[in-house]
């Protein structure tokens, strides 16, 4: 039976979200909205509408939306030939598609920003497809764009994992019926993410790839086939 293998990008395999947090902050800014780095911090992995409502309420004049998301998009461009992957990350990809997991990419990113950082991340050989937050009505935390990247590769969601840092990543495959994995790298504490449905965190991508086989991997992968990804050895 195929399995599949979710995962969120910014701040899970690219260490990029203090990057997006500046770029934010400062189109925010700009737009003459003084908003906490903390605050945006937690915001991110949202799709741009859905943070601009979380950081500034349903009532704001959504007629400055346009203007916010193209002043974020500008400023983040600039690091896009900069990006760098996390330790661990393309290995980690590899692995899952040798031992049989349909990768797939799940992300609120738009197509020039999901370019760049797949261009990090420099796994193409082992992503089966990607998920974006365009392709679905409804973005993180909503179980949309989980579904949509499950009906891209014809697994049903018990035989899924995905793999995130955000407490958004976690609602939306616990949304969807999935697994859920924290990673520690995007900054957003370990109680949070538990608070959030993580049936296990670890610290970045090295940290799960050395024990695929012993958490929720190994668990969905041995209710799959029978069998397990053996992971990397950690001595």
């Amino acid at each position: 039976m195929d399995r599949a293998a979710l995962f969120d990008v910014d701040g899970t395999l690219v260490d990029s979200n203090a990057l997006h947090v500046v770029a934010w902050w400062e189109g925010l800014r700009q737009g003459g909205h003084h908003v906490p780095t903390h605050a945006v911090h937690r915001a991110i992995g949202l799709p741009g509408e859905k943070l601009l409502e979380h950081l500034l309420g349903p009532d704001r004049d959504r007629s400055e939306d346009e203007r916010l998301s193209a002043a974020h998009d500008t400023l983040y461009g600039t690091w896009f030939e900069r990006l760098q992957a996390f330790d661990g990350a393309a290995d980690l990809l590899r692995t899952l598609a040798g031992s049989g997991w349909k990768v797939v990419l799940v992300t609120s990113a738009k197509d020039r920003e999901l370019e760049a950082l797949r261009a990090a991340v420099d796994a193409d050989d082992a992503i089966s497809a990607t998920a974006t937050a365009d392709d679905v009505e409804e973005g993180k935390p909503a179980p949309d764009p989980i579904e949509h990247a499950l009906s891209l590769v014809g697994v049903a969601p018990e035989r899924a994992v995905l793999v995130g840092d955000s407490v958004w990543d976690m609602k939306a495959a616990r949304h969807a019926g999935v697994v859920c994995v924290g990673l520690l790298c995007g900054g957003i504490p370990r109680t949070d993410l538990k608070d959030a449905g993580a049936a296990a965190v670890y610290d970045d991508a090295t940290d799960l790839l050395d024990h695929l086989g012993t958490g929720p991997f190994a668990t969905v992968g041995q209710a799959s086939t029978g069998g397990q990804p053996s992971g990397r050895s950690s001595g």
